[in-house]
């Protein structure tokens, strides 16, 4: 029985001591590579590890808590088309034959009570104009012009009429003149389309300041002025008698206006301008003239009409007034 129990024992032992060793021999291996690990990562402190590689700008996180302003995308650039005459300066003269002619009137201070409402005489000669233009900024202009025109002719009073300081009596054959100066400087500033890319079409306003003179005369060349012994004749006060008068109006005014212009090709333009002023009693302008133009290279010829209104003003003794209609020609050069 001693010995049974001995054995039993002995088997006991060697099945506890089986269950305690590791069947597998590479977890065993592992067992100890953890621990030279563990070994390692108890490196001394003064080492220090390298610093982290920076990352991308284009990897980096978004930060987050403030909105993200994009700026505004360009606007479109559109095209700038300058047509002919919108650059560069440009010279031209010009022709015309006026129609109609100015009247001559007594104003509220003459105080005279015989009649002085005629209307000049003669057919007017050629008149003649000539402008330069500045061009400035896009599709802007400024342009200094002048026009001028006279005429001379007679008639025979059907009353008597005092003109400027003469009197004439009914019946007598009266001569008379004018001449007409006019000076224009316009500003023409595109107002439509804006921006003007590729289009023909021109809308500008104008802002101007115009100059104008009548000068006149009258003069009775029947009547006598020598006596009888063939001298002078002379007057009441004894200096000789002269049948002229001569008197003249000018008066400086803004004007303000529109004008069109059609683009139909480079070579042909059609042009339309009108402008005017006035203040009660003081003086009227107005101003609107049209014309068809052909460009040849640097130049170009034009043809149209313009129509042309003034009056002086009638709070004087005398005044002048009229309208005139021109049909004219005209010849540029630009220099671009």
């Amino acid at each position: 029985m001693k010995k049974s129990a001995m054995v039993l024992v002995c088997v006991l032992l060697l099945a506890c001591w089986a269950q305690a060793r590791p069947s597998d021999p590479d977890a065993a291996a592992g067992d100890t590579s953890a621990a030279a690990a563990s070994d390692t990562s108890a490196a001394p402190a003064d080492q220090q590890s390298p610093p982290p590689t920076a990352q991308p700008a284009s990897q980096s996180p978004a930060q987050t808590g403030q909105p993200t302003i994009l700026a505004p995308p360009e606007l479109p650039k559109y095209p700038d088309v300058r047509m002919p005459g919108e650059s560069g300066v440009w010279v031209g003269i010009g022709l015309s034959e006026p129609t109609n002619n100015p009247i001559f009137d007594k104003g509220r201070a003459s105080g005279i009570t015989t009649s002085s409402l005629i209307t000049f005489q003669g057919k007017p000669k050629l008149g003649e104009s000539a402008e330069i233009g500045f061009a400035m900024g896009l599709h802007n202009a400024l342009v200094v012009s002048g026009f001028n025109t006279r005429s001379a002719g007679d008639f025979t009073s059907a009353t008597a009429l005092t003109l400027w300081s003469q009197t004439y009596d009914p019946g007598v054959l009266i001569s008379t003149n004018y001449h007409l100066q006019e000076l224009k400087l316009s500003f023409e500033y595109l107002t439509w389309p804006y921006p003007v890319e590729s289009r023909h079409f021109r809308l500008k306003t104008l802002w101007q300041v115009q100059y104008l003179n009548i000068s006149t005369g009258f003069d009775a060349p029947l009547l006598p002025i020598t006596g009888p012994g063939g001298g002078p004749l002379e007057g009441s006060n004894g200096s000789p008698v002269s049948y002229q008068a001569a008197g003249s109006r000018w008066f400086v005014s803004p004007t303000l206006g529109l004008g069109v212009a059609e683009y139909f090709s480079k070579f042909v333009r059609l042009e339309l301008n009108g402008s005017g002023f006035a203040i009660p009693q003081r003086w009227t302008i107005w101003d609107t003239d049209g014309s068809i133009n052909l460009r040849f290279g640097h130049f170009e010829l034009g043809g149209g009409a313009r129509a042309f209104h003034f009056k002086t003003s009638t709070n004087g003794p005398f005044y002048l007034r009229g309208t005139l209609i021109v049909p004219q020609v005209s010849l540029r050069w630009y220099s671009k």
